[in-house]
């Protein structure tokens, strides 16, 4: 699944407030601020930048734009709420773990049960806004992505298996699928290309993570590969899903897209298996591997690759 770039240290400015009027307006803002920490903004930004691409290519250039605006408007909620329930359902890991110990529950910033009454409300309403505004397709999707996230993957995979990542990738890609169904009302190989794309690419992209991380993984019981693993099966692993990537990005190319995504798809993609080598490189040399260089590379990569879908659809 597309997990969050880790953030830093909390502000002094947010611990200490100074006391009167001024301190109840701090209060409140530092509350709204949790709220929306508990979305995870930072995974919902990178959702959008596959979604709408994805629902350019389906239309064959710019869709409707008050349907844009609605998938976007309910795609952030329902990726809103579904985060905001995987906060509630892992508070008990979350404050076991240094990259997670800052968030709102277990900083006591919001309580457990506000918390869940405003993932599921989160829900209620983007579900509404699908149903109402696109088709029973797209609304579909868009449930099944907020069940799978929760109740499959954070409440099962994720503390069983160290496969948890790879069926994770399902809800991670499924707002690609949502956006061409919004726009056709049906799924086409063109979407089932681009959702292979983001569902290998979340691999390479989290293990980079989780390497980072991995003693913070180990300390909440969370079989995680980096934990439960060699460090080299962990970064052959990361080599072989970098290719399956760049190889599911070019069988996309004839699919609907056209030169400026196959150039764009050749040299990102050479850069990011670049990348990928040298970490496993670095791995056999017993130096230090940098994972978090793959990590923000793939951002990039994402982002660049959908970037040139978006252009070819309006060509």
């Amino acid at each position: 699944m597309i997990t969050e770039r880790p953030q830093g240290q909390p502000s002094s400015e947010a611990a200490s407030f100074p006391a009167g009027g001024s301190a109840a307006r701090r209060d409140v803002r530092a509350v709204l601020r949790a709220y929306v920490a508990l979305t995870k903004p930072r995974i919902v930004e990178l959702l959008l930048v596959t979604t709408v691409p994805a629902m350019m290519l389906a239309a064959g250039g710019w869709p409707d734009l008050g349907l844009v605006a609605v998938v976007l408007v309910g795609g952030s909620l329902a990726a809103g709420a579904a985060s905001a329930l995987n906060c509630y359902l892992d508070r008990d890991i979350d404050q076991l773990m240094r990259r997670t110990k800052r968030r709102p529950l277990p900083a006591h910033t919001v309580t457990p049960r506000a918390a869940l009454v405003f993932g599921l409300v989160l829900a209620a309403v983007s579900l509404v806004l699908m149903a109402a505004f696109t088709n029973w397709l797209a609304t579909a999707l868009t449930a099944a992505a907020i069940a799978y996230y929760d109740l499959v993957y954070t409440l099962w995979l994720k503390r069983r298996t160290s496969q948890n990542t790879f069926w994770g990738g399902v809800c991670g890609a499924a707002p690609v699928l949502i956006g061409w169904a919004a726009v056709t009302g049906s799924l086409a190989p063109g979407g089932w290309a681009l959702f292979a794309v983001v569902f290998f690419w979340q691999m390479p992209h989290f293990y980079a993570l989780a390497i980072t991380y991995k003693d913070d993984y180990a300390r909440a019981g969370i079989p995680m590969l980096p934990v439960v693993r060699s460090a080299r099966r962990v970064n052959n692993e990361i080599l072989l899903w970098t290719v399956v990537t760049v190889a599911a990005s070019l069988a996309a190319w004839p699919l609907g897209l056209g030169i400026v995504y196959g150039v764009t798809a050749i040299v990102t993609g050479a850069l990011f298996l670049g990348e990928a080598l040298m970490l496993v490189r670095r791995g056999r040399r017993g130096e230090p591997l940098k994972p978090m260089r793959l990590f923000h590379w793939s951002v990039t990569y994402l982002t660049i690759l959908f970037i040139a879908v978006a252009i070819d659809a309006l060509r």
